[in-house]
């Protein structure tokens, strides 16, 4: 068994270290021998990721790849993509992580509008990613597994770790520039690519994640997401890099092993979507569900007559979640509460300190409490938001109304405890003698 007992918190006051690849260079410096990235062939540590992260980010730079420049990742969940994603913040370049359930024309379509410089694949998603490579110019590739990967000329990742380590100059860098560029699922519309700053994720850490987990040296985080969504690198892997703990990345959800994979790598701590909880709580019971070292989970939203008994039925404390998106990674939690006011565990919560939250009609009036409306947030500092949808300025301009991002997401506010509570997605509810009504409570 594997346990470490060393952790260092990141405060970052200072806005110049809000870069992701500062917080690894801080980690590597204060931090350097814990464990930092785990799976089933490898333990990194912050000190190994920081060295290595360097040396790809010279090949990278090798290849010509400098600020602005995108990269995109069509491939699983491996230490390699956190690390090269870490390499190309340190040369001012953007990763694109393309959801791999993609394929031909979606895949193709992505592809496009991302404009990438480059795409990283793996062995298992090469060859379908060989399919729509014909119809995507001058699109150079970079395989995990060279041959492996069944394109011929790719070039091999080794041959990235063949450089001497760059040096990152984060005076040249800005809290605000964009980092990644996280794709939307598309439900209710074309797909957009969100622009995501280095201090969207920092700042929705430090007021969220960070303040609902309560980590102590030793603590690892199980992270079973795919890399592509917003949720695995917000709960986990920044986390973790912010936090200074470990985080083992899973390649692939299971329900049936979930446990077992917990108990594996002597994880403490995870966070899963709620139909994830839902599949858990239907495999069928061992005597042993209770006998496994998670101490806390969170899983959004849980169902609420569910909460009990996950938590009996595997020993875990779970934790109250709240709302964020692609676009505001942090927009209600139950972290800002006053502690005399009692709320329901699946209650949204309440805006942050440095975000003015509130529900608005389609006309742009505040609606009484009670009432659903409109999700609607104007920052209070810099860099809450988004930068935008990528090549996209007519969708980001849709997205307000004046100094207010619109969500998408209807709420209702109590009038009692003033606690925001989800009712819909605004384009999935049904309009009815002259009300809203959510598709959800139907």
């Amino acid at each position: 068994e594997w346990k470490d007992d060393t952790m260092y918190e990141l405060e970052l006051h200072d806005t110049a270290d809000r870069h992701l690849g500062r917080l690894l260079q801080l980690q590597a410096t204060h931090n350097g021998a814990t464990v930092f990235l785990i799976n089933d062939e490898q333990r990194i540590t912050f000190a190994e990721a920081e060295d290595i992260s360097n040396r790809l980010a010279s090949g990278f730079q090798s290849l010509g790849i400098g600020r602005g420049d995108r990269v995109c990742f069509f491939m699983g969940n491996l230490p390699e993509m956190v690390l090269m994603c870490l390499a190309l913040n340190k040369l001012g370049a953007i990763w694109v992580p393309i959801c791999t359930d993609y394929k031909g024309e979606w895949l193709l379509q992505t592809l496009q509008r991302s404009e990438p410089a480059l795409i990283v694949t793996d062995s298992e998603h090469g060859q379908r990613l060989g399919e729509v490579l014909e119809h995507v110019t001058r699109l150079r590739v970079i395989a995990l597994g060279g041959s492996d990967a069944g394109l011929p000329a790719a070039l091999d990742y080794q041959r990235l770790l063949d450089h001497p380590p760059f040096q990152a100059d984060y005076a040249q860098h800005h809290y605000g520039d964009t980092c990644a560029i996280l794709w939307t699922s598309g439900t209710t519309g074309r797909s957009k690519g969100v622009m995501q700053a280095h201090n969207n994720w920092i700042r929705s850490t430090l007021l969220g994640t960070k303040l609902m987990y309560h980590s102590q040296p030793g603590d690892i985080i199980y992270c079973a997401l795919p890399l592509y969504n917003s949720g695995a690198w917000l709960t986990c892997i920044i986390r973790a890099l912010m936090i200074g703990i470990g985080c083992v990345v899973e390649q692939k959800f299971s329900a049936s092993r979930f446990m077992e994979r917990i108990k594996h790598f002597n994880a403490t701590q995870t966070f899963a979507v709620g139909a994830m909880s839902v599949f858990l709580m239907n495999t069928p019971e061992k005597a042993d569900d209770a006998d496994n070292p998670l101490r806390e989970a969170c899983l959004a939203p849980i169902p609420p007559d569910k909460w009990q008994a996950f938590q009996r039925r595997f020993d875990v404390k779970l934790l109250k979640s709240g709302m964020g998106q692609s676009e505001c990674l942090l927009t209600l939690n139950q972290e800002h509460c006053d502690p005399s006011i009692d709320i329901p565990v699946y209650a949204l919560g309440f805006g942050p300190p440095d975000a003015d939250v509130r529900l608005f009609d389609d006309e742009g009036r505040e609606v009484p409490d009670g009432q659903p409306g409109e999700i609607c947030i104007r920052p209070l500092a810099p860099h809450i938001l988004f930068n935008g949808y990528f090549g996209d300025p007519q969708a980001t301009a849709a997205a307000y109304r004046g100094d207010w991002f619109l969500t998408g997401d209807l709420a209702r506010k109590d009038p009692q405890t003033g606690a925001f509570f989800f009712v819909d997605r605004k384009k999935d509810a049904v309009r009815f003698a002259g009300r809203n009504i959510s598709t959800l409570e139907v």
